[in-house]
């Protein structure tokens, strides 16, 4: 089969004015970006706002291996799959963060004959939305420790400063630096360090904001720090609100592209699931919403993480209703979840081992009924899989009640998830929608990580840092304990401890920090060892991505 990238360039995409057109956008309300992106003018989404929403469809997964599990090519091929029975769909996803993609997860446009294209374009710089936010963040940066250069009228403490640059790339050498050095001139030295760019608080209010207002008032309550009295330090009392709603004037606004199969496709916003939020914008879901008869989005990772934050975090925010989940599973994924077989074993069938991880499926299905929400299962096939595997997993999601589909859009796109699609469909439209978030907002901060910790993951206890009770007291008595919480955890098992596979139990899980992204309305809870700075691996894919001299680009997947 051709790789990615070969399939990619061989596709027959429609300019981006026809894919509009599909949605009944006129041409006037687009701006173009070439010929195949565009995005979606502000005073267009405005004049939208009181159309009736579509249904709206969530597509998450179990624990993953390192290479992931074909999450975004299943979203992709269930757009796909959508038109060919008859239904108006909309696929809404996350842009690709450039640290992935230059380092061993890859891009975020799908694979195969599940893609969405141009696929070098989104992979890369795209629309520069990735750009605009790393400019906003480290503008505030640079005013933080420029206004303590020339004389700190708001009496920051040095010391007490949380606010990090940030960067668009896995760059483990830049998790903390010192910044400042050289004398007078170049500023107060200090300890500093920097995020991945779709770590940033940036990031995420971009996606959890309504319109430009909201991401305005947002900016403006971001937390940098605390004066030395102990009072919190804001982007608004610097005064670089306006400038940093201003470098994202154009990145608030969605992205339009499409399937190989010319389906319509908005990608926006991009933060990670597992040290952020992992889903892409509000703007970007209620437009397609509005588009659209079915919207399917995709949220990181396992369902512990994206799905549990898509839920209680964006859904909350936006006062959104899923109608479907779609769980993405692979029989290599659930071997891998074993913890018996290496990683270049997997193509191997090995019933006792999927027999031991399917475990895990289990809990991702449990999961998601807590939240009211009905569940259809996708695996997602591979080449290697054998019959006996599919029919195992088969037989399991039948046991659990819930319905279930072998999907191959990676081979055959969009008639690849036709039986996916109209399992959905039906699903839909025989058993209602009861959701219900897992936590209510009014308790306190520990009840709501703890519901999380024992209810999704099924830890037994949680313990916190000394830091972390600390921390914790203080954001109550600031008022700030009613907020959601974003737990950033490892994606590769449902504890804090990445080799716990399968489905562990009695665990704990330790709280290491607990800080506040007041802008984007939540608090973010670290587990276990996580890094919002990631690191590129040994071999990494850029090692292989090249520029040939007549311009075709090889090695990107």
């Amino acid at each position: 089969m051709k790789t990615d990238i070969q399939i990619a360039q061989e596709a027959k995409m429609l300019p981006i004015a026809e894919i509009a057109e599909k949605l009944g956008i006129p041409e006037d309300s687009i701006e173009f970006y070439g010929k195949y992106k565009a995005k979606i003018s502000d005073k267009y989404i405005e004049s939208i706002k009181d159309r009736s929403m579509g249904k709206l469809i969530l597509v998450t997964a179990i624990n993953p291996t390192p290479a992931g599990e074909g999450k975004t090519t299943v979203t992709v091929g269930l757009g796909e799959a959508m038109p060919l029975i008859g239904k108006k769909a909309i696929i809404a996803l996350r842009e690709p963060s450039m640290g992935p993609v230059m380092g061993i997860k890859g891009g975020a446009a799908g694979g195969g004959y599940s893609q969405v294209v141009p696929m070098e374009d989104i992979n890369l710089h795209f629309t520069g939305d990735m750009h605009a936010i790393t400019a906003a963040n480290n503008l505030l940066s640079a005013a933080i420790d420029n206004h303590v250069h020339h004389g700190n009228a708001l009496n920051i403490d040095m010391r007490s400063i949380t606010w990090k640059r940030c960067l668009d790339m896995n760059d483990r050498a830049l998790r903390e630096v010192v910044v400042g050095l050289g004398g007078k001139l170049n500023g107060y030295p200090r300890q500093d360090g920097f995020n991945i760019t779709v770590a940033s608080e940036v990031m995420a209010i971009l996606c959890l904001s309504e319109d430009i207002d909201d991401l305005r008032e947002r900016i403006s309550r971001i937390i940098i720090g605390s004066t030395k009295d102990g009072k919190p330090v804001t982007a608004g009392d610097l005064k670089m609100d306006g400038a940093m709603t201003l470098l994202l004037r154009d990145a608030i606004k969605p992205n339009l592209v499409q399937t190989l199969e010319n389906t319509p496709c908005l990608m926006h916003g991009g933060p990670f699931a597992n040290i952020a939020h992992g889903c892409n914008s509000i703007i970007a879901t209620k437009t397609g919403l509005r588009l659209a008869d079915y919207c399917i989005t995709e949220a990181g990772f396992g369902s512990d993480l994206g799905a549990e934050k898509f839920f209680d975090i964006k859904c909350r925010a936006a006062g959104l209703t899923p109608d479907c989940v779609v769980l993405v599973a692979t029989a290599k994924a659930l071997k891998y979840n074993s913890g018996n077989v290496s990683k270049d074993m997997l193509k191997h069938e090995d019933l006792d081992a999927l027999k031991l991880g399917i475990a895990n499926l289990g809990k991702h299905i449990e999961n998601m009924k807590k939240y009211g929400v009905p569940v259809v299962v996708a695996i997602n096939k591979f080449d290697t899989d054998t019959a006996a595997e599919l029919e195992y997993i088969e037989e399991y999601c039948k046991s659990r009640e819930v319905g279930c589909s072998v999907c191959e859009v990676f081979e055959k796109g969009g008639r690849g998830g036709t039986d996916l699609a109209e399992k959905v469909i039906e699903t839909i439209q025989t058993a209602p929608s009861a959701f219900k978030p897992i936590y209510n907002l009014s308790l306190p901060i520990k009840e709501k990580i703890e519901i999380i910790a024992r209810e999704i993951y099924g830890a037994a206890s949680v313990t916190y840092s000394s830091a972390a009770n600390k921390q914790i007291l203080a954001l109550t008595r600031m008022g700030f304990d009613k907020l959601p919480v974003c737990m950033a955890k490892t994606q590769y098992s449902l504890s804090d401890d990445p080799t716990l596979l399968g489905r562990p139990k009695g665990f704990d899980i330790t709280i290491r920090e607990v800080n506040i992204s007041s802008g984007a309305g939540f608090l973010v809870v670290l587990t276990g060892a996580v890094l919002t700075m990631p690191g590129l691996p040994k071999e990494p894919a850029a090692n292989k991505i090249s520029l040939e001299k007549d311009g075709t680009i090889t090695g990107l997947f």
